[in-house]
């Protein structure tokens, strides 16, 4: 039954992005506007944001192309050289592919003395076994990265849901490195819609909810991912909603975090996360972005966010 619930969810609330392919596709006049934009000492701002967010990345890295071809120049370089901040972020970002920019992600988080975790967490919670895949790849270009994307995919066996629900409720009883290990496992493993299952039969076995469960026996790091694996299987969407939510009030606009989602989201579910960011918090996405953004950074974070601009 809980399998049939997950089910309809994926039929009736079908996730949906901001950004698709723009008609009548013309990558050399847009390489060659792109060129005109980024002339001289400065740059047309507002050129290059209604060029690159108006394109689907497949379409960005023919531009690329063509602009390579054309100018004998690289494009991203010109944008790194010309552009600053936080603006030159986002339109760099634009360029990569998804698993090259999932991957770009993960270094900068783990390079240097510190690593930011939210990243990792976001990213490894969140992604499919071929999005992992192939982020892995690409990984590959910069460091070696051991990261194996083998999740189970459309599998369901109730009976094994209540012995994983088991497992689940003594590993957060016990909290030994073992019990730990297996909550892992199968939290990182099992299909989404076999842990739909498994998530019931631990409300069953416990009385509690598995998020409750989660945050009173873990803490730090694993638990914030254990967590964020949990949501991911319920409602990706409004998990990132309350991801942008926490990066925008909770940590004074956290601008890696706002980048990274919207663009990573743009062509996959970012209607769908606006929407729930309005349903929860009752404040548009727009809304919150206008507040704590400025300049063409804000038109460029709107600009991909915006799709058919229903609550703008």
């Amino acid at each position: 039954i809980f399998c049939s619930q997950y089910m309809s969810w994926t039929r009736n609330y079908g996730v949906q992005g901001t950004i698709f392919p723009a008609p009548n596709f013309n990558p050399v006049a847009d390489a060659q506007m792109l060129a005109g934009a980024l002339q001289g000492f400065g740059c047309d701002k507002d050129t290059l944001v209604a060029v690159l967010t108006q394109r689907s990345t497949a379409q960005r890295l023919t531009i690329a192309e063509a602009y390579q071809s054309v100018l004998g120049r690289d494009l991203i370089g010109d944008l790194r050289e010309k552009l600053s901040d936080h603006f030159k972020d986002v339109m760099v970002g634009l360029m990569y592919p998804p698993p090259s920019y999932d991957a770009h992600e993960l270094w900068h988080a783990m390079k240097g003395a510190g690593t930011e975790e939210n990243c990792l967490i976001d990213i490894l919670a969140s992604r499919t076994n071929g999005e992992i895949f192939q982020m892995r790849e690409a990984y590959y270009l910069r460091k070696e990265m051991h990261i194996r994307g083998t999740r189970e995919e459309g599998y369901t066996d109730p009976a094994m849901a209540a012995q994983d629900a088991m497992v689940l409720w003594e590993a957060c009883q016990q909290k030994t490195g073992e019990h730990k290990t297996m909550l892992q496992m199968i939290l990182c493993n099992k299909s989404y819609q076999q842990l739909w299952l498994v998530f019931q039969e631990f409300q069953n076995i416990s009385g509690q909810d598995i998020v409750d469960a989660i945050n009173e026996c873990y803490d730090g790091y694993f638990q914030e991912l254990l967590v964020a694996i949990v949501l991911c299987v319920r409602d990706k969407p409004a998990y990132f909603a309350y991801r942008l939510y926490s990066a925008i009030h909770d940590f004074g606009f956290h601008n890696k975090t706002v980048i990274r989602i919207l663009i990573a989201r743009s062509e996959i579910d970012l209607m769908t996360i606006r929407k729930r960011y309005k349903e929860r918090y009752g404040k548009s996405l727009f809304h919150d972005i206008k507040n704590f953004a400025s300049g063409h950074y804000e038109k460029a974070l709107l600009a991909i966010c915006a799709g058919d601009a229903e609550d703008y």
